[in-house]
């Protein structure tokens, strides 16, 4: 649970929670409860359905687990399931609920893949109390007999958006058909979009809608930039993020892609800076040294894909970084959550090429974010060479035809003869040239991106009607 998020005005104790829950939440040194506790607790205790609303961090995890564990007993038979949509998320959540329940005794399995079925098959067999796993191992040891959904009557969806994300949701129906006895549904998101609502409504009626206070702000203490810089630059651009970090800076950057994550890591080895990478690929016993690593503060700089960033809940993340901006407005909300709790600073960045630019203006209109378009950082005082060297960014430069405009400093009017001039001396082809303007002092050609360095290497030095051009990137 993050302190980053204004409690509440409800007592812990104002509920009457059983003895074991009421100690282990005095024990953390919790006094109030977050807005979406708040909301959710009474209602799911009474045993109402619950929709609810809250962004990563809110405490959410406590808002299903105390209802959860109040209606468990320690037979040693399964009468609650938890569903996430990844190992990391799952193994938090099992953590979280097993400190929650204090000295109850309640018997808890986590079950994902990636690990060895046959032991998980045995732990299942000899008893369980709750499950919490992901949707594709749930429904394996389902079907090998291992798990009997019959018994379970309390049922959780934790980060339902990223279940629909993931392609999980035809999962989750194959669960819900054979929960014949669930009594409780409690399903959370940070997000609902059209098919979410679409779905809960399918399998839950008549739920109880709750919402956390706080999601137009999703963390109020973090400051958030953007770069608009080329694709070609953004490592750049980090470089120069990464040079200005303290010993005290945990920092998370975002990729879009696994084969990007492992590219990020090498490069940036390759500028004395240490990163170490996380996605799904990973074997899963290798992702929670990870993250272990990443929380106790030994790894400073993790580079990720969304989905395996999800079990990265480490208060220390002083600065989130987003290198490929994503496609959808609800996973840079996730993101940046990361950063800012406990009510620390936070800073998000985030690296804008021109092919980014919708994306980016999406996400800001569709959160009502305030995000301050800066220039690349300066380099900090006593630095005077960049970690990486800034390169020509053709690409960001051209237009929707790929044409980038050169200027040539030269009295010639006539736009064959510049033309022509161009072609003989860059031995360029005609289709490489684009149109020209031409004022008598200075000629605007446009070349072809991926001719455009080797024309103005070709034509530096060179002279036209008698006078030495000065060609050059025209702004």
């Amino acid at each position: 649970m993050s302190a980053a998020n204004a409690l509440s005005t409800i007592r812990f104790s104002d509920w009457d929670l059983s003895p074991e829950i009421a100690n282990a939440i005095s024990s953390k040194g919790w006094d109030f409860a977050t807005p979406i506790q708040a909301e959710a607790i009474p209602l799911a205790r009474s045993g109402r359905d619950i929709v609810g609303q809250a962004r990563t961090g809110s405490g959410k995890t406590v808002a299903f687990g105390i209802p959860i564990i109040e209606s468990c007993q320690p037979t040693g038979q399964t009468q609650a399931l938890v569903l996430c949509p990844t190992r990391e998320l799952a193994t938090q959540v099992g953590e979280e609920m097993r400190w929650l329940q204090g000295d109850k005794g309640l018997k808890f399995v986590t079950v994902y893949g990636g690990t060895d079925i046959d032991k998980q098959a045995k732990v299942l067999d000899a008893g369980c109390d709750i499950i919490v796993g992901t949707p594709g191992r749930v429904i394996d040891m389902s079907k090998r007999g291992h798990i009997n959904l019959e018994t379970i009557t309390h049922f959780a969806l934790d980060e339902a958006d990223r279940m629909l994300d993931m392609g999980f949701f035809p999962d989750i129906l194959w669960c819900l058909e054979r929960l014949t006895n669930r009594q409780q549904t409690l399903l959370f998101s940070a997000t609902f979009p059209q098919e979410v609502l679409e779905a809960a409504n399918e399998f839950i009626s008549g739920a109880e809608h709750v919402m956390s206070d706080d999601l137009d702000v999703e963390v109020p203490a973090i400051d958030q930039y953007m770069v608009k810089i080329g694709r070609a630059n953004k490592l750049w651009v980090l470089g120069r993020l990464m040079i200005r970090l303290t010993k005290e800076d945990q920092v998370i950057v975002f990729s879009n892609t696994k084969r990007m994550v492992d590219l990020l890591v090498e490069r940036l080895d390759r500028h004395k800076f240490s990163a170490t990478g996380l996605h799904g690929d990973m074997a899963q016993n290798k992702r929670e040294r990870i993250i272990s690593d990443f929380r106790d503060g030994k790894t400073r700089v993790v580079v990720a894909t969304d989905v395996a960033a999800r079990g990265l809940d480490v208060d220390g993340v002083t600065m989130v970084v987003n290198y490929d901006i994503p496609s959808d407005s609800e996973s840079y909300v996730h993101r940046i959550g990361r950063t800012g709790r406990m009510g620390r600073k936070g800073e998000a960045w985030s690296f804008v090429s021109g092919e980014d630019a919708p994306n980016m203006t999406k996400i800001i209109s569709t959160w009502n974010m305030v995000v301050q378009e800066v220039p690349a950082p300066e380099l900090p005082e006593g630095v005077d060479r960049d970690p990486v060297r800034k390169q020509m960014d053709w690409g960001e430069s051209a237009d929707v035809f790929g044409m980038v405009p050169i200027r040539l400093s030269t009295s010639e009017t006539s736009k064959l003869a510049i033309h022509n001039f161009i072609s003989d001396q860059a031995r360029l082809p005609d289709l490489a040239i684009g149109q020209i303007q031409a004022d008598g002092t200075i000629a605007v050609v446009e070349i072809h991106r991926e001719k455009a360095q080797h024309a103005l290497d070709a034509l530096k030095g060179k002279s036209m009607n008698g006078s030495e051009i000065n060609v050059q990137i025209a702004n």
